[in-house]
């Protein structure tokens, strides 16, 4: 997530695609009553609950920065356990938390573990096979009223 007026970094989360899709979500503020949440992972990630995340972050102060990268089912299975076992991360962490288990997986070892959410995001962004997609929206600037209004 990128402040729209600065360009500076808001937050960084990772989603992950093993035996159950995730959000690692450290250091998080996306709450809802319908979204299993537990130690920073939210759970029963589907295409439309993914849609609801990436859009209650992009509004008129803040636009999201979607990259992708395609792993062995391995080390995204080995990513999910480790984002299962790490339990809740401090504020103002989300970056220096992603980026320490990103650069614990197999493959990942050279990914500087950084404190700043744009820093990782163009070293994430150099990897090769990474897709990248921006996501702008002009909605409120609250973040809690969509997640008010989100009905699954």
């Amino acid at each position: 997530m990128v402040k729209n007026g600065s360009g500076t970094g808001a937050h960084t989360s990772v989603m992950i695609n093993a035996s159950q899709r995730i959000i690692f979500d450290p250091a998080g503020t996306v709450r809802h009553a319908r979204l299993p949440e537990k130690g920073d992972v939210l759970f029963g990630v589907t295409p439309a609950i993914e849609d609801f995340y990436v859009r209650a972050h992009a509004r008129k102060t803040h636009h999201v920065v979607i990259q992708t990268l395609e792993v062995p089912p391995n080390v995204a299975e080995l990513a999910l356990q480790k984002a299962l076992a790490h339990g809740a991360v401090y504020a103002a962490q989300c970056s220096l938390r992603t980026s320490r288990l990103l650069a614990s997986l197999p493959g990942f070892d050279h990914l500087p573990v950084v404190w700043f959410p744009n820093r990782l995001k163009d070293a994430f962004g150099r990897l090769e096979g990474v897709t990248e997609v921006t996501l702008h929206e002009y909605d409120e600037a609250d973040k809690a009223k969509a997640l008010r209004a989100y009905t699954p």
